[in-house]
């Protein structure tokens, strides 16, 4: 039996690693250079290697940090209102998030609507990455009512906006109503979540309400499919 390329050795050598527990979900890869050395090839040899268990899912590369195991995707019960930061902590991993856009603006009659407001009302727009380690796995925009917050700021939304909404503001979250659609990437989305602009990504539209029924948030979050896993119980009525 003819001998596996040598990529395939590689790439079958590091999968052993992975599946003995040796390199485990989130550890760094070693450096191309080091792969090289190890096993005596060149970069090409080693960069086949690498690209044939990213294609199989099994490693991820962070632009600007390294390669990775992948991790688990995160499991997003939409039955659950929880915060970005709630849904990861239990997997205890560096989490953030980088507000692109922060700004006032005059909402169009779609928005208005959506927020329950008039066109005349001031409304926050924000717009930010949320990131797990250093990779970017969601985007996020959001229109909140400035009469509701008018002291919001910038450092906030770099933090969790359910703590400041529940803690700060003191105001009781009451649910949300939700929407997931497939949608085409724009360039924009491609770019700032690293996607192939020729996949759909999972988009969730929704409303967020208080107990006195008022209308606190309206949202879009466009999520990296390979990075999230929905899941809801459905129970057949009797």
């Amino acid at each position: 039996m003819a001998l596996k390329p040598m990529y395939r050795q590689i790439a079958d050598a590091i999968g052993k690693q992975i599946e003995q527990g040796l390199l485990k979900p989130g550890d760094a890869l070693p450096t191309e250079s080091a792969l090289q050395a190890q096993f005596g090839v060149s970069r090409v040899t080693v960069r086949q290697a690498l690209k044939q268990l990213t294609e199989q899912n099994v490693i991820e590369s962070i632009q600007g940090s390294g390669t990775y195991v992948k991790e688990e995707r995160v499991n997003y019960d939409i039955y659950q209102l929880t915060s970005f930061y709630e849904k990861l902590a239990d997997r205890n991993v560096e989490t953030h998030s980088e507000v692109l856009t922060f700004e006032v603006i005059n909402p169009d009659p779609h928005l208005a609507g959506r927020l329950d407001l008039t066109e005349s009302d001031k409304v926050w727009h924000v717009k930010r990455l949320r990131f797990i380690k250093q990779k970017a796995v969601t985007l996020e925009e959001t229109w909140m009512p400035l009469a509701l917050f008018p002291d919001l700021t910038w450092e906030v939304m770099e933090k969790s906006k359910y703590h400041y909404i529940e803690v700060v503001k003191k105001m009781v979250i009451d649910r949300s109503e939700q929407e997931i659609l497939a949608v085409m990437p724009t360039p924009e989305v491609a770019k700032a979540l690293s996607l192939d602009p020729a996949r759909p990504t999972l988009e969730k539209v929704s409303r967020g309400f208080l107990k006195d029924g008022k209308v606190f948030e309206y949202s879009r979050n466009i999520f990296k499919s390979d990075d999230y896993k929905f899941t809801l119980v459905a129970r057949r009525r009797h």
